[in-house]
């Protein structure tokens, strides 16, 4: 039986490995669907204290696992189907077949980009259609590319796609940008960015490819057509708790409910990162509930103990 096991590896999982290897409880942790979280998809990560010339998220990301490596946690390239919560442990199983009983568990799965939701974005995945600017955007050089969104994600997509696309071209169903004001000020200096406003995609559309995609005026409802070459989404995500649903407290978007000590409805289970961070979502925050997860259940662990 494990002392704990962390899903996830993420900045909050990883934070979570080296805070309970240093406690010698020799934690496993598995990576899930998308390992790495949504750190390795990130460009320059400029606010993560100690780096005063930035670091690249993935970067970030391998040295902190290298740290956990370094006190002792084990990695494992596994994603999690199902739980069973229990009262003296918890049973996961694994999609290789594997089960797995342990005493405690940190749900750091994070969350995954949100998709529109209409059909044509699903037809040119991997055709023109990413959720990843970091990954495709060096096949749009001297190409036209839209952006979907109008957070910090958007701005963060736009700038670094420009660095390749001919044009930018932000498309967001709002007048106004929700991001921070120097990410929208970056925005609007660059010159190959421009936004069309209060627009919504309808449909994607192309031949084997993108080409363009049809946009629905969300004050008029009229439909015009804007030529591109990529579709890159930039509108959110969604919180990876499928698997503990009626299990474990959620709010209605399916984020999990934990107490200020970052613990959950079910005893020896805690969560952490952006799993349960409907307000922060950064990557030092994702860190500080990794590290509080952690020592939470060391104590657990003690008291059980004693």
């Amino acid at each position: 039986m494990e002392n704990v096991i962390i899903l996830g590896t993420g900045i909050s999982g990883l934070t979570a490995a080296i805070y309970t290897a240093r406690a010698n409880l020799s934690p496993l942790v598995i990576s899930g669907s998308e390992d790495g979280g949504q750190l390795t998809l990130t460009t320059e990560v400029e606010n993560f204290p100690g780096f005063p010339e930035g670091i690249m998220g993935p970067k970030l990301v391998q040295e902190c696992k290298k740290q956990a490596e370094r006190f002792g946690a084990r990695f494992k390239i596994d994603l999690a189907t199902k739980f069973t919560a229990g009262s003296k442990s918890h049973i996961l199983e694994l999609e290789s077949g594997e089960t797995i009983q342990t005493k405690t568990l940190i749900v750091s799965t994070g969350a995954s980009a949100r998709w529109l939701g209409i059909p044509s974005e699903q037809k040119y995945k991997g055709r023109g259609v990413s959720t990843c600017a970091t990954c495709d955007g060096a096949l749009y050089k001297n190409k036209e590319v839209i952006v979907i969104g109008g957070g910090d994600s958007a701005m963060e997509e736009s700038q670094f796609l420009s660095k390749f696309a001919r044009k930018v071209t932000v498309v967001h169903r709002k007048d106004s940008f929700r991001a921070s004001k120097i990410m929208q000020d970056r925005f609007f200096k660059n010159e190959k960015c421009s936004v069309v406003w209060n627009s919504e995609v309808a449909e994607i559309v192309g031949d084997k490819f993108v080409k363009g995609v049809k946009l629905k005026n969300t004050i008029t409802g009229k439909i015009t057509e804007l030529k591109c070459d990529g579709v890159f989404l930039a509108i959110g995500h969604v919180p990876n708790t499928a698997i503990f649903k009626g299990i474990l407290n959620m709010n209605e978007n399916g984020y999990l409910l934990t107490d200020r000590f970052m613990k959950t409805n079910i005893a020896g289970v805690f969560a952490a990162g952006d799993v349960q961070d409907i307000r922060y979502r950064q990557a030092i925050t994702a860190a500080g509930t990794g590290c509080q997860a952690a020592m939470e259940v060391e104590k657990y662990l003690a008291e059980k103990e004693n």
